[in-house]
């Protein structure tokens, strides 16, 4: 495992120690990135080492599949990682990259588990995150297994799973009347007040938000590692990702630049697509007005609980590297999604969360208008498992728990009441 040669703001390039926790660039105020001794890895980390490593190491069985290029440090595991890639039974070129295999349900076990890695490496005591919900319930998992306090903050209309995620795993949850945007201002407001009033420091909370530390970059960086992997180390022609705060898609771009540098991957590299809902859309409102940054995304609503994110901090990176790859931001409404989410079921087997069912929409999309072939190889990602919404889709499709449960059901009213 290699140690951090230092971290590195993505806007001004400003290096700064990993010897202590950071946050952002104390210049700018940019998202640090881990950057390693390239050089020497191309000595230490060998692509054919993975599989038997992997093999002779339980610990080694899932993301830690690729600890030869992630920092030097004992994990804190729940075996995330090494989700399964499902050949669409429709689409030659499809796969579904299905992380809701992950522990707690989501692709956020990967971020959660390696900034909690590195929390309890740095020793500390107390983490707080805004989250949509997914990133609660992993952070919250996480806390758990490394014993620290976790401090969460959602809103009050997440899925339900999400909500009893974070009681059953012992984290102090607040429920809030707001977006994820007013959850960050009240973790920041409670963070400078602890420190105003002289908390000790080992007592005051850090801050793991997303892309406001550099950690769960490198856990989500794993899924580019392991789709290049399972693609016999070749890319594909492009990956679909839902974006809501879009560490994910900013990961995957970074695992690509280090595999390139490595001589495990080349060829061109994929179109980057990053899917949103219509009544949340920041990065494809910016992406189509050819703009640099997003804009706080007004009124901001869907049922895609993952995909409300009405600015992320993220964005200027996201946008820059959909226009790198010649790839593309797509929105859809949540009626498109729910339709997705059925059609899949019935005829797939795939239970998609709504923010997987938006990446499958857009696919529909981009197949249909001829920008796609249903031969070209595309990775698409369902970031979470479709059971963890199931108050939401019963309530999109208008379905309540009657006395006795139906045998089935009368389609014609699911998106529109009869």
């Amino acid at each position: 495992m290699p140690a951090i040669a230092y971290l590195e703001c993505v806007r001004c390039h400003h290096h700064v120690s990993a010897e202590t926790p950071q946050t952002l660039c104390p210049l700018c105020a940019g998202s640090l990135y881990v950057r390693y001794d390239m050089e020497s890895l191309k000595k230490t980390a060998k692509r054919e080492e993975i599989v038997p490593r992997a093999a002779a190491s339980p610990a080694s069985l899932g993301m830690w599949r690729y600890a030869s290029v992630l920092p030097d440090v004992t994990p804190v595991t729940l075996g995330e990682g090494w989700t399964p890639m499902i050949q669409s039974k429709r689409y030659a070129g499809l796969f579904v990259k299905e992380e809701g295999a992950n522990p707690t349900g989501t692709f956020k076990a990967r971020g959660l588990g390696l900034a909690v890695t590195m929390a309890k490496h740095y020793g500390l005591q107390h983490l707080a995150v805004p989250s949509a919900g997914n990133a609660a319930g992993a952070l919250a998992a996480y806390a758990a297994a490394a014993g620290i306090a976790a401090h969460i903050f959602m809103p009050q209309d997440v899925p339900f799973a999400n909500y009893l995620e974070g009681i059953i795993y012992g984290a102090d949850v607040t429920m809030v009347d707001g977006l994820i945007s007013d959850c960050a201002r009240m973790v920041g407001e409670n963070i400078k007040a602890q420190k105003e009033a002289g908390t000790p420091a080992n007592e005051v909370w850090f801050d793991i938000s997303t892309l406001k530390e550099p950690f769960r970059v490198e856990g989500k960086k794993t899924m580019g590692y392991e789709l290049v992997e399972q693609l016999g180390w070749t890319y594909p022609d492009a990956v679909f990702y839902p974006t809501g705060g879009g560490v994910g898609l900013i990961g995957m771009w970074k695992a690509f630049e280090e595999m390139e540098a490595l001589g495990w991957v080349s060829g061109k590299r994929p179109k980057m697509y990053a899917l949103q809902a219509s009544g949340c859309a920041p990065v494809v409102k910016a992406f189509d007005e050819g703009k640099e940054a997003s804009e706080f995304y007004q009124n901001a609503a869907t049922f895609a609980a993952g995909l409300r994110v009405p600015k992320p901090y993220g964005d200027a990176i996201i946008l820059d590297i959909l226009r790198q790859s010649g790839g593309e931001a797509i929105a859809s409404t949540d009626e498109e999604i729910l339709a997705s989410i059925l059609d899949w079921a019935k005829n797939e087997g795939l239970f998609l969360s709504p923010e997987g069912a938006a990446a499958t929409a857009a696919y529909d999309k981009l197949l249909a208008s001829g920008d796609l072939k249903a031969s070209d190889k595309v990775v698409l990602f369902n970031t979470g498992a479709g059971l963890k919404y199931t108050d939401m889709t019963a309530e999109a499709m208008h379905l309540k728990r009657p006395g006795s449960l139906p045998t089935s059901i009368k389609m014609g009213g699911i998106i529109y009441p009869q």
